[in-house]
């Protein structure tokens, strides 16, 4: 025994030593230093602390220090009036203090990264050398106020340029940007590199009386215009309010107590001030990176002269480009208002109006003749190309209150684990305990509760049980397509910020699961012991896509009349039906051919041949009472993280943080099913055995308040103007 003993300890040192050797294996050490120097790379702070120690590791205890001192810098920075959004060195230390907890990545150990690495992952930054044009692109005209966008290009303004897109500026096409309307289109302004520009003309535009009235239509309903250079939105800065905005107005609305006039005045922006901030560093990279683009735009009325003049410039009108050449040789000499040595400026001497009075659209109001220009100015900064995106956020929720949010929905969880775990530990084991202890037939049959109707507890719906098995298995479909969709955005397989690839996701990831849709159905339409397998297979598959594309296809029809930018075009819509008749379809009866195959559903009881008397239940376990209290704890459990998501699709706010969603949808299916134990069971209590529609809507009442919160959110949060705006959102909805 003593033997086996030392020659078990004697084993034990020789595998330890053997694994010192292969720890220490110079190989695997360079591997594991590869390994460590990869993830560390990105701990810019713990760096900077040990540069600044001699590198010495800097303690928690020092730390915590010199985060203090850093909080108090920064706020004595901000008590002197220290702006968050100018492009300045103290500005921008500022603005990356106040997002220090955005520009972490991971879930456990959180590590510094840059809002570049977090937004767009695996993007490397643009270098561009001098005098080398950068194209911008126009995206949509919209507005907080309206659902309704519309392409840059059905403005009054300058023709589409017809150069070639470089190939390294050219965007995929996905079916997500075809449905919401966008379309890379290069913008009519010019942009070489490190190329200042003093008013520039641009071309000369005729707008008509219809026009006129729909430009003082989008002024009145505060439509914005958006550019992007370098995939960099442009922005309106303002250092005196420390605010910035994306994209710029269209124009401005004065009241007439300011103008003296007997109506509200409209004034257009037809002089754009563009102002780019690039940096070059050649010890690092070579040419210039793009850092910032900016723009304040100017209503200018410009001077053409005399009459004689005017008509002369009806030649170049019409949306040809123009430059200052021609402009002399026409009119003999540069424009006083536009020209190398005069910047024009807001002055409500010299704003461009939009003549006519907007509460008369039928008046005949004469056409309007006015030139667009713009100048441009190169400024350099010391600010890295990884922290560009940091103004885009200020301003936006701290992660903290996702946190809370998901604290909030783990109480509720752990409430509702309580309560099943109550159930089923100590209430169901005292009623076998009691159910057990009966002596005789007589006290059998006094009693009640939910063993009573154990014969009838499996009995299959006696009222539409292909409508439920239906809308079952459409709701596998979808929540497995989302689901996925979530996964793969955290781990940064998809990216929400760029223009439709979340909802190509969504599309296409629905269309694939139609065989899981298929499968869950014929499961539960074989239990239901149906004989009528292909109309139930056939209305899983048409069912719920034939409202989603009646709907579509209505609402597109409006669009279409308005002219929206998000009406889709007849080849879109040929090609959605044919992803669902070609793929959608033939996959859900994929799906159904092994669902019916597998064995049927087996039950622990055997169903009694006549169904039992049910008795009265009390008014608040019958529905829609106990369907309406059992929704409020799914919907509170998301409502918080639910007023970011609803702020970013209708308030055009960025959404990034997948990992928190994917969590509160994951605690949402435990919530849901936790309530429906909780509820199930309480209804066998009162010997009620049609559980199935009713727990079918315990949980989907929690719909009815997320429409409920969508009504008060468009009454206190939107502005919505119009009947067709309202029928956008609800139909979304």
């Amino acid at each position: 025994m003593a033997r086996s003993t030392c020659s078990a300890r004697l084993l034990i040192r020789t595998a330890l030593l053997l694994s010192i050797c292969f720890l220490l294996n110079p190989a695997d050490a360079g591997r594991r230093g590869f390994r460590k120097n990869k993830h560390d790379g990105g701990e810019e702070r713990r760096a900077q602390e040990d540069d600044e120690k001699g590198g010495r590791r800097v303690g928690r205890k020092e730390r915590k220090r010199l985060e203090r001192e850093k909080a108090v810098k920064f706020a004595q920075m901000k008590a002197d009036g220290q702006d968050q959004i100018s492009m300045t060195k103290e500005a921008a230390e500022l603005r990356s203090y106040e997002l220090r907890k955005k520009k972490k990545k991971g879930l456990f150990r959180r590590k510094e990264a840059s809002l570049a690495q977090v937004l767009f992952p695996g993007v490397s930054p643009e270098e561009y050398n001098d005098n080398e044009p950068i194209p911008a692109f126009v995206e949509l005209v919209d507005s907080q106020k309206t659902q309704l966008p519309f392409q840059y290009y059905d403005l009054p303004t300058c023709k589409e340029p017809h150069d070639a897109i470089q190939r390294r500026f050219r965007q995929r096409k996905n079916l997500g940007s075809r449905l919401m309307g966008y379309k890379l289109r290069m913008s009519p302004y010019s942009f070489p590199t490190k190329v200042n520009k003093g008013c520039t003309p641009l071309c000369f535009v005729e707008v008509g009386d219809k026009k006129l009235n729909w430009l003082r239509k989008l002024i009145d309903r505060q439509y914005r215009i958006h550019l992007t250079l370098d995939k960099l939105p442009v922005l309106m800065r303002s250092k005196e309010l420390n605010y910035a905005m994306r994209g710029f107005p269209i124009g401005f609305k004065a009241h007439k107590a300011s103008t003296g006039l007997e109506h509200d005045e409209y004034y257009f922006f037809n002089h754009l001030k563009f102002t780019i901030t690039y940096r070059e560093e050649p010890n690092e990279f070579e040419g210039v990176r793009i850092i910032g683009f900016d723009v304040h735009p100017v209503s200018i009325r410009h001077d053409f002269g005399t009459v004689e003049d005017e008509q002369k410039f009806d030649q170049l009108h019409g949306g040809a480009e123009v430059d200052q050449r021609a402009i002399e040789k026409v009119r003999g000499e540069p424009l006083s208002t536009c020209n190398q040595d005069f910047a024009p400026r807001n002055d409500p001497e010299t704003y461009l109006s939009l003549s006519g009075d907007f509460t008369k659209p039928m008046m005949n109001v004469k056409s309007t003749k006015f030139m667009y220009s713009y100048e441009v100015h190169w400024q350099e900064t010391d600010i890295p190309w990884s922290d560009r995106w940091d103004v885009y956020l200020v301003g936006s929720p701290d992660d903290e209150i996702h946190y809370f949010a998901i604290v909030n929905s783990l109480m509720i969880v752990v409430f509702l684990t309580g309560a099943v775990a109550t159930i089923m530990i100590r209430t169901l084991k005292k009623d076998i305990a009691g159910y057990n202890e009966m002596q005789t037939i007589e006290e059998a049959q006094e009693e009640t509760g939910w063993k009573l109707v154990h014969g009838d507890v499996f009995r299959p719906p006696q009222s539409y049980p292909m409508l439920l098995c239906v809308l079952v298995g459409s709701g596998a479909q979808i929540g497995s397509a989302f689901f996925a969709t979530l996964f793969a955005s955290m781990l940064r397989m998809l990216n929400p910020i760029k223009k439709g690839q979340a909802l190509t996701a969504v599309v296409v990831l629905y269309v694939f699961c139609g065989v899981i849709g298929g499968y869950v159905s014929a499961r539960l339409y074989k239990f239901c012991d149906a004989k009528a397998w292909k109309r139930n297979t056939i209305a899983t598959a048409l069912a719920f896509p034939a409202v989603i594309v009646s709907m579509f296809m209505v609402l597109n029809i409006f669009l279409r009349i308005v002219g929206a930018a998000t009406a889709v075009s007849f080849l879109t819509v040929f090609f959605i039906f044919l992803l669902w008749g070609c793929v959608a379809t033939p996959l859900v009866f994929v799906g159904s051919y092994f669902g019916y195959r597998a064995d049927k559903i087996e039950v622990p009881t055997k169903t009694n041949q006549i169904a039992r008397f049910i008795p009265e239940v009390p008014y608040y376990a019958a529905p829609p009472i106990s369907n309406m209290l059992a929704g409020m704890l799914p919907f509170g459990s998301v409502c918080i993280e639910l007023f970011f998501i609803m702020s970013a699709l209708w308030l055009h706010q960025l959404y990034y943080i997948m990992g928190f969603l994917l969590a509160v949808v994951a605690i949402l299916g435990a919530t849901c099913a936790q309530v429906s134990c909780v509820m199930c069971y309480l209804q066998l209590c009162v010997e009620d055995h049609r559980w199935w529609w009713k727990s079918f809507f315990n949980c989907a009442s929690a719909g009815v308040y997320l429409f409920l919160y969508s009504i008060w959110f468009l009454a206190s949060k939107l502005e919505l103007v119009g009947i067709l705006p309202v029928m956008v959102y609800l139909t979304y909805m």
